[in-house]
């Protein structure tokens, strides 16, 4: 597999106590094969004892870096923060439980040498979906999908798959403008990329969902919502 040599991986976590554990087995199995990665974990303003793991974990890993804060803050806000402090060429964004396996990495790299992201993609031809999400929410990221395409303009087939691969360049631009905070990060960001033409290319990948998600039924899917209206409000009030 071919895999970068120099890359900064962003993690949001949020009272994720539970799966650093496993989360840290991939992290040093991937560190001891790519000493020269970098791992930034943002701790949203966690509860739980998220923090005080990261920062036993990371004692003797100079690679592993930790940004907290005390108030919970939201998904697009924690990525903006760890985006800002990435330092390799390439950047990629990436859940806690790594639903996506960081061995998908090998199937965007080259794609990123034409383009400025690389997203992955369950939706195109060749994706492998492990496990599925329940009906109902599978049926919701679809149609924030299909909205995000409507309202945007967006031309991607999958939206809010959290693993997507960005050039530095492309990175700190697109996340230097971003001011959605939680869950509409993503059609913001890919708003944005369009807005500045840069080139997006969905890459077909395995997920396996996992109960344990954040995601809200009720007040993240409605806030979500609201944060569609508010990026083309933005947009028109030129505060792109």
């Amino acid at each position: 597999m071919n895999y970068p040599k120099k890359l900064s991986i962003i993690i949001p976590c949020f009272n994720e106590e539970k799966r650093l554990k496993k989360a840290f087995n991939i992290v040093n199995k991937f560190l001891n094969k790519f000493p020269e990665w970098e791992f930034v974990f943002i701790n949203d303003g966690s509860t739980d004892k998220t923090k005080i793991l990261v920062e036993g974990a990371i004692k003797d890993r100079s690679q592993v870096k930790l940004i907290s804060y005390k108030k919970n803050q939201g998904k697009g806000y924690a990525l903006k923060q760890g985006v800002k402090k990435a330092i390799k060429p390439l950047i990629l964004l990436c859940d806690i439980d790594f639903s996506t396996p960081l061995t998908e990495l090998a199937v965007l790299y080259p794609i990123i040498s034409k383009a400025d992201i690389a997203i992955g993609s369950r939706k195109v031809y060749g994706a492998k979906i492990l496990k599925h999400q329940s009906r109902i929410r599978e049926w919701l990221g679809r149609q924030f999908t299909n909205l995000s395409k409507l309202w945007l303009g967006l031309k991607v087939s999958d939206v809010t798959c959290g693993f997507k691969l960005f050039t530095r360049e492309a990175g700190k631009k697109l996340f230097s403008k971003s001011r959605i905070k939680r869950w509409g990060y993503d059609a913001e960001i890919l708003f944005l990329a369009k807005k500045y033409k840069m080139e997006v290319i969905d890459v077909a990948v395995t997920w396996e969902n996992d109960e344990r998600t954040k995601v809200s039924m009720g007040k993240d899917i409605i806030q979500s919502m609201i944060d569609l209206w508010l990026i083309r409000f933005y947009n028109l009030i030129n505060r792109y």
